[in-house]
């Protein structure tokens, strides 16, 4: 049996926002955001919202129990302070809490007071996710199916 763990997080990402993109709406103003304070504009491809909600129901089931605030701090990245040292940018809480709203909304993740944690259904999803995913690793690559 093949676990979300054992796949590629690039692979497994992209195939779980091809689910999720049939069922989330994307937000109003998603087109118009920036993912952090350390962004000087907001992405380039069109589909980003899709894999950034895939990609914290990842971070969600690697390090549950997690908050926002830890969240933020692993999307986060180097401020560019001009000619002075350059220190740590936080991600932006919106789009981490809109994500996270929506995964709730499905029924893939579980809030409680010590903070967000994946549900049999979100495992589930990501389980079989993994399993797409490496079906099409076992076709690129054939000598991996020892390793999976």
């Amino acid at each position: 049996m093949v676990n979300f763990k054992d796949i590629p997080p690039e692979m497994l990402i992209r195939e779980i926002s091809n689910k999720l993109s049939e069922e989330i709406q994307e937000p109003k103003w998603a087109k118009e955001v920036k993912t952090g304070q350390h962004k000087e504009r907001g992405p380039n491809e069109a589909d980003w919202y899709y894999i950034r909600v895939a990609s914290v129901l990842r971070k969600v089931a690697t390090n549950s129990p997690i908050g926002i605030e830890k969240l933020a701090s692993q999307y986060g990245g180097k401020v560019d302070r001009g000619s002075k040292a350059h220190h740590a940018g936080k991600g932006s809480r919106k789009v981490l809490r809109s994500a996270l709203q929506d995964l709730e909304k499905l029924g893939y993740v579980l809030k409680s007071k010590k903070g967000r944690s994946v549900s049999s259904s979100g495992t589930k999803l990501l389980n079989s996710a993994a399993k797409n995913a490496s079906a099409a690793l076992k076709e690129k690559v054939p000598a991996i199916e020892k390793y999976i």
